[in-house]
């Protein structure tokens, strides 16, 4: 009986400590998302600007995508890639494109993944880490995107 018991107990540690080792990421509940975005259109919607304004999680999935009333038709696609370029690379898209515009060895980093849009309007979503990034498009420029895409930070208490 002892026996058997050192023997499972044996064989089933290492199944023990696997589980208790897997790694645990934080992220971006759908809700807080969603809240994002929504904060996001209506302050360009202030602004007078009918835009898209998309979340992508840390992953590089679209978790939301929401288009404003008469947008543009580059709009939704602009904001999905803003986003993604932010979630993927955690930084913003303006500052982004300020250093690659700085070196021309940097350049080869447009070419990098084809779902990225290296424009302002695009700002990585973080808490204690990296969840997602939010993007912003169809605004008459990318410092209004931008804004924008603060305002929806700020509706969740993300850093910016």
């Amino acid at each position: 009986m002892i026996r058997k018991l050192v023997l499972t107990v044996t064989l089933l540690a290492p199944i023990a400590t696997t589980a208790q080792e897997l790694p645990t990421a934080p992220y971006l509940p759908l809700e807080r998302a969603t809240k994002a975005a929504q904060a996001a259109l209506e302050a360009c919607a202030a602004e007078g600007s009918n835009v898209s304004v998309a979340i992508v999680a840390r992953s590089g999935a679209t978790q939301v995508l929401l288009k404003a009333d008469n947008s543009g038709a580059h709009t939704a696609s602009s904001a999905e890639g803003k986003a993604f370029t932010a979630a993927a690379l955690g930084r913003d898209t303006a500052g982004l494109a300020e250093f690659i515009a700085s070196k021309p060895a940097n350049d080869g980093m447009r070419d990098m993944d084809r779902r990225m849009v290296i424009q302002a309007g695009g700002l990585p979503v973080k808490f204690d880490a990296l969840v997602a990034g939010i993007g912003v498009g169809g605004a008459p420029s990318g410092d209004i995107d931008a804004k924008c895409a603060a305002a929806g930070l700020k509706a969740i208490g993300a850093a910016e």
